[in-house]
Order: C-alpha cells, then sequence, then structure tokens
C-alpha cells in the first residue's frame, strides 16, 4: 500500500513535468486560454512572479502575461517556462520593451535581451531544478528604462486607475 501512495504521488508530481517538458506548446496554449485568466489576477502579489503587459506586435491588442521573474542588480531575468517563441516574448523583443507589475510596483522595461543558460545560475534553487526538469534553459533579461537610482520608472500599483 505505502508503495502504490509513493508511486501515485510521484505520477502526480512528474506528471506536469513531463507534459511541460514534452507537450510545451500545447500546455502553453492551455495556460493561455484557462490558467492565465486566473492567475494574473493576484500574481503580481506573489514573491518570484509578477505580470508583463505588451502590445501585440500585428493586432495591437494590450495583453497581460504572468511570469516568473526576480531582480537582481536593477536587472529583471523572467524564466522562459515555455521557450523563447512565445507570442508575448515575440511582442516585447519587438516593442523593445514592456511593463511588469510585480510586489506592488509597475516598471518600465526595456532593452530586452533573450539569454540562454543551461545552468540557469541566476535563478533560485527550487526555481532552478524546476526550470532543468521542464528544459527551460532560455531567460528574458529586462532592465529599467531610467537610471536604477531615479525612481521615475516605479508606480506604486495603488496609483494604478482604471
Amino acid at each position: 500500500m505505502i508503495g502504490l501512495s509513493v508511486v501515485s504521488s510521484l505520477a502526480l508530481l512528474l506528471a506536469p513535468i513531463l507534459l511541460v517538458r514534452f507537450c510545451r506548446r500545447r500546455v502553453a496554449a492551455f495556460h493561455r486560454a484557462v490558467t492565465n485568466r486566473f492567475f494574473v489576477r493576484f500574481a503580481a502579489r506573489l514573491p518570484g512572479f509578477g505580470i508583463v503587459t505588451n502590445v501585440g506586435r500585428r493586432s495591437g491588442k494590450l495583453y497581460r502575461t504572468p511570469v516568473n521573474v526576480f531582480r537582481e542588480n536593477g536587472v529583471f531575468r523572467i524564466a522562459l517556462t515555455y521557450g523563447r517563441e512565445s507570442g508575448w516574448v515575440r511582442n516585447v523583443l519587438a516593442a523593445g520593451g514592456c511593463q511588469l507589475e510585480t510586489r506592488g510596483a509597475i516598471y518600465q522595461l526595456a532593452a530586452p535581451q533573450v539569454v540562454r543558460d543551461p545552468t540557469r545560475r541566476r535563478f533560485p534553487l527550487v526555481v532552478r531544478v524546476v526550470l532543468g526538469l521542464i528544459n527551460a534553459n532560455d531567460s528574458l533579461h529586462l532592465s529599467t528604462s531610467v537610471p536604477p537610482d531615479s525612481t521615475d520608472h516605479v508606480r506604486p500599483t495603488s496609483a494604478i486607475t482604471g
């Protein structure tokens, strides 16, 4: 009985990882259509998460995408869980930046750069392990569009209207 419960637990833990690793585009489509609509409501308040706001390259439509984001030395690093081919990544690269809402502040970001790093050393250990399991080796690095000693690039979330 214990062996069966261990196997069941492992299957429950590994199933999502294997799905993302081997059916990446299908899982991304599911998240875009279902999960993101729910998660976007609170992701900006959770540590390690944020909401990227960008404009569609062709449609001109405004998109809000929940992401894993970490900041180090004025650089925001976003884990590209579904790869550099994701629409929001292509939109940000084409526009030369985006807006990021994280931990109660909104940042205007610029100079996007996709970085390939199979070691994922710039991410926390738990995130590194998960990204390794799903074979996510790319991240998007962005910096604030004004000097780091200025606060002009930051707005408290409470200042947002509408």
